[in-house]
């Protein structure tokens, strides 16, 4: 099912639990755009490993893009391990796997300057704390 707005610059395609907006104004590559929106719900646990993903033709229709973007998609979750693909029967989850030295560290560096921004605009570091805490719960909780 796809959803677009009155101005028709998102589309956000349901799916299950499957989710994925595109942003047609935003300056971000469209296939960049579905790899990520997918893997926030590998992330988030609404994705299961060996669930299987949409054809690459299924989601390009719904999407209203071109079957080679969600193939680009596709191929760069592959090559970041967050899904595999078996020929002939299509995309998998993967099985979460550990990231490397400098992945842990890229990610850190990028929360620690998002935390330093929220406490520029008065985040405390109560709110902070309860934040992890909830990430830390979902987690749990999509186990």
């Amino acid at each position: 099912m796809v959803y677009y707005n009155c101005i028709n610059t998102h589309s956000t395609v349901e799916r299950g639990d499957i989710v994925v907006k595109l942003d047609y104004k935003s300056g971000k590559p469209l296939h960049e755009q579905i790899s990520q929106g997918i893997k926030e719900l590998v992330i988030c646990g609404a994705l299961s490993k060996d669930e299987q993903l949409p054809s690459v033709r299924d989601l390009s229709v719904e999407l209203t893009v071109n079957p080679n973007t969600v193939q680009k998609a596709y191929k760069n979750l592959e090559s970041e391990g967050i899904i595999y693909s078996i020929r002939g029967r299509g995309n998998f989850v993967a099985e979460a796997k550990d990231a490397d030295g400098k992945t842990i560290e890229d990610l850190y560096s990028a929360f620690l300057e998002t935390a330093r921004e929220l406490a520029f605009y008065g985040e405390s570091k109560e709110e902070l704390e309860r934040v992890l805490d909830k990430v830390f719960e979902e987690r749990e909780g999509a186990k």
